[in-house]
């Protein structure tokens, strides 16, 4: 019996507790970039589901010029690249760590583009702050707070 109870409490701290679990709605207006570019989103949720040592997310949507965001991809949380898959997203590894239950660096890559991020879990769980810093598509320095809404 305490072995049963062992792996159970194991398993709840290992795998319990991310903060970032759960469906997620961009909220466009406070989303806010750096530079003149203005947020090319108009529509975007995001969808994170726990998976052991990491998450599996999924993210649809709309760019403002029509093109859709199809993507998904499941990382581990070892800090490692994985690579994402579908249409529509400006990166095409991300790797993530995890600090604790609210606080979680990542690195995005494709070509040239290369943000490293942090997202963090406030409010009681019903905000994601993703703050992204480093060059965009072209190589140029950039950097975007993308701000969710917890659905």
């Amino acid at each position: 019996m305490r072995l049963i109870a062992g792996v159970a409490l194991a398993s709840a701290l290992l795998f319990g507790g991310d903060n970032s679990v759960g469906v997620w709605k961009r909220n466009i207006e406070s989303t806010k970039y750096a530079d003149a570019n203005p947020n090319p989103i108009t529509e975007l949720i995001m969808t994170r589901i726990a998976v052991p040592g990491g998450l599996k997310i999924i993210s649809k949507g709309h760019r403002k010029d029509g093109s859709p965001i199809d993507y998904s991809v499941t990382v581990i949380y070892d800090g490692k690249d994985y690579p994402v898959s579908g249409v529509g997203s400006v990166f095409d590894t991300i790797a993530v760590t995890r600090i604790d239950d609210d606080h979680f660096p990542s690195v995005t890559k494709r070509g040239k583009y290369h943000m490293n991020g942090m997202t963090v879990i406030s409010n009681g769980g019903k905000t994601m702050t993703i703050t992204n810093q480093g060059t965009d598509a072209s190589g140029k320095e950039t950097s975007f707070v993308v701000v969710w809404d917890k659905q």
